[in-house]
């Protein structure tokens, strides 16, 4: 069996300020049946959230920290792009952050992957 992922995330930034564009990449090479694909943000110790503001090139205005994406609505795409962005401000000197990206079949998570950044202070 090959090592390759099922489903990957990859994020271009390793660190952004509140307020920069976050570009994200999924590979989905899961071969299974889904329903949809979820994207996941989760700043540490925060209530604040990423919004979504770019799908595959269309503009998009979902201000929520989840954004689940239906099969039927990939239309056969098996690499999706996103940019997200947040008004989040660390407290400390930076906030950590997850994606998770996860493929969804009959409610329940069959395969993910996760990717970390750092939300930096303005200097």
């Amino acid at each position: 069996m090959s090592n390759q992922k099922q489903v990957s995330i990859s994020l271009a930034e390793n660190e952004i300020v509140a307020g920069q564009d976050l570009h994200g990449t999924i590979v989905i090479n899961y071969a299974g049946r889904f329903d949809s694909l979820v994207i996941n943000s989760q700043i540490e110790n925060s209530s604040d959230v990423f919004s979504y503001i770019n799908l595959n090139g269309k503009k998009i205005n979902y201000p929520y920290a989840r954004l689940s994406i239906f099969k039927a609505d990939l239309g056969g795409r098996t690499t999706i792009e996103f940019t997200a962005v947040t008004k989040h401000v660390p407290s400390a000197d930076h906030s950590s952050v997850k994606f998770r990206a996860s493929i969804i079949q009959e409610h329940k998570e069959v395969v993910s992957d996760v990717a970390y950044i750092k939300i930096i202070k303005k200097v």
